[in-house]
């Protein structure tokens, strides 16, 4: 491709023809605001509709010798003989006062805003020194909508048009669309209807990239309070694999550095009673599984298997692909089966009763929120998972009682339900739940367990959107097998299984792009999308590499939870507490 030379405040760079001014701005260091655009909402796809106009600057030669202001982010660079000026007096009014009539229709809740010191219209005022509102006048005014495990507050909707990109060419569920014109022009759901109603997953991946507190996930922190502070309870909590290397960004380590003993320590410091881990059941979701996949297998029947720990994919499952409900995986997620056998043999173990007994989890997702509400995880009228709070929740949580895990030292998971392998850490990760299977279906058709660098199957991972792979589990015995993230990629391959079910016998899936690492619930990333997953992903194969056992069947927990309470993998009782059933539910 040619490259086209652009002076930008009497600098001149050069940038391959198509570039926009704001590209070309970046590569000299020359900063322009904006709101609307965001380099990457997911799986490297831009949002640039140039609806702000924050990022206008004034420019000659795009359309001939004469200056006008042109959105930076949306105008493309085709010749030579551009100039542009990014501070001129008529940019930096036109910058103004666009953000002044967008804070002019804005609530003034800051303070108590979800969206508080994260905002980025808060951060350009504060950039612009704007101490009060110039335009006074009619604000838009909507009903929040908290009919699902994602809010909406269409006040402090600017149209950014992240949301509805995210949700439309990445994840393709099509729940959002732009709405009305002019004033009252409103990012929502068609028709306006509650969210509840249409196809949203509840990934979140809207919520991580809405610039304000337009879209939040429902909040439970005061109801773990509470419960943590009633003497009548016992208060346990999980925490799921991301989270561990996720949250030590928001207190000064490296992204993707793993703080889990610090987590545990912290935890413990909150006031619960017991601090459990979301790999083992990761590892007792391996067990059933890969008993599963094996049974199938041998079988040859209702192939491909499809991984069932993420319900976001599990939502789009059931809204989009109805006839392809008999092939996943009948296993409940890790989080479920967490709290179906915390209520069942652990609270037995304690002597408590199952409603006295408050499961807390700590998730990466906002679609747990949804999951854990699920009227089937409520047996006898009893949720198997009481709350669910993010890890973002969680920090808010670390917070407001004065804990900074930099200054804590590590401390091991509580027993049982605490102890885990390498194969339960990497669930985590595109590709994670596929390997940990991997190594224990090795060992039910052999008899034996691998080890050393065998036991890294390596062809299924990476943040790819999708991957194919042909795995030789055992000898003489090749699994194809794919491995997907993100809910567009889940559609690409759904669509091949609808061609042809014969293509794979085992099929990985997790909503967001690159696994629960970039779940709606993580720290927000604020830059280099690509390299903070990537040192995510790093950190929870180091962790895995790191374990004395690697082997979801070798975790003597799971041993014996099976020897004094569930019997065999596929057991009547193991099928009861340990499976579901999944539904056509479609939506608008």
């Amino acid at each position: 491709m040619a490259n086209v030379t652009v002076i930008i405040n009497g600098t001149k760079v050069e940038v391959p023809a198509g570039s926009t001014i704001l590209d070309a701005a970046n590569k000299i260091n020359v900063h322009i605001p904006t709101l609307c655009y965001c380099p990457d909402v997911g799986c490297g796809t831009e949002n640039k509709p140039a609806s702000c106009r924050l990022c206008v600057v004034e420019a000659t030669g795009i359309r001939g010798p004469r200056k006008i202001l042109v959105p930076a982010c949306a105008t493309p660079l085709a010749r030579d003989g551009v100039e542009v000026w990014t501070n001129s007096p008529r940019a930096l009014k036109a910058r103004r006062t666009v953000l002044e009539l967008l804070l002019s229709d804005h609530p003034k809740d800051c303070l108590t805003c979800t969206k508080n010191q994260d905002c980025e219209l808060q951060k350009l005022a504060a950039e612009f020194g704007i101490r009060q509102i110039k335009y006074a006048g009619e604000m838009n005014q909507f009903d929040v909508d908290e009919s699902a495990a994602l809010m909406r507050d269409l006040s402090k909707c600017v149209m950014c048009r992240r949301c509805e990109t995210v949700c439309n060419k990445v994840q393709t569920v099509g729940a959002l669309t732009g709405n009305g014109r002019g004033f009252g022009a409103k990012v929502g759901t068609a028709s306006m209807i509650p969210l509840a109603d249409t196809s949203c997953t509840f990934c979140g991946q809207c919520a991580n990239v809405c610039p304000t507190g337009a879209i939040t996930g429902h909040n439970y922190v005061n109801n773990v309070w509470k419960a943590i502070h009633d003497p009548s309870k016992t208060v346990i909590v999980q925490t799921a694999p991301a989270v561990r290397v996720g949250v030590g960004q928001e207190f000064g380590f490296k992204p993707g550095e793993p703080v889990t003993g610090k987590l545990v320590s912290g935890l413990r410091m909150l006031g619960f009673d017991k601090v459990f881990d979301t790999d083992f059941s990761a590892d007792l979701t391996i067990m059933e599984e890969g008993h599963e996949l094996v049974e199938r297998v041998k079988a040859g029947k209702n192939l491909p298997i499809l991984t069932s720990c993420c319900p976001g994919w599990i939502n789009f499952l059931e809204h989009h692909y109805p006839d392809l409900l008999d092939i996943p995986s009948s296993c409940k997620s890790p989080q479920q089966m967490f709290g179906a056998i915390a209520k069942s043999y652990y609270a037995e173990k304690i002597g408590v009763k199952p409603e006295d007994l408050i499961v807390v989890s700590v998730m990466p997702c906002q679609a747990k929120k949804y999951e854990a509400a699920r009227p089937e995880f409520a047996p006898n009228g009893v949720r198997d998972v009481d709350y669910v709070v993010t890890t973002r929740e969680l920090v808010a949580m670390f917070h407001e009682a004065g804990i900074n895990l930099a200054n804590l030292d590590d401390s091991d998971y509580d027993s049982p339900l605490g102890e885990s392998t390498g194969a339960g850490v990497i669930f985590g990760v595109t590709g994670g739940v596929l390997e940990a299977a991997l190594r224990s279906v090795h060992t039910m058709l052999t008899g034996e367990n691998l080890s050393g660098d065998a036991i890294n199957f390596r062809a299924v991972r990476g943040l790819d959107g999708v991957k194919e792979a042909k795995v030789e589990v055992a000898p003489g015995v090749v699994v194809n097998a794919a491995i997907c993230s993100g809910l567009g990629n889940a559609r690409k391959v759904l669509d091949m299984v609808r061609a042809d079910r014969s293509r794979f016998q085992a099929i990985e899936i997790m909503a967001c792009p690159g696994g629960c690492i970039n779940g709606g619930g993580q720290p927000l990333i604020k830059e280099d999308r690509a390299a903070t997953l990537q040192r995510r992903m790093e950190g929870l194969y180091a962790e895995d590499a790191g374990k004395p056992c690697r082997l979801s069947h070798e975790n003597p927990d799971i041993k014996k939870l099976y020897e004094e309470y569930l019997g065999t993998p596929g057991s009547e009782k193991a099928h009861h507490l340990l499976h579901t059933v999944y539904h056509n539910n479609p939506r608008a």
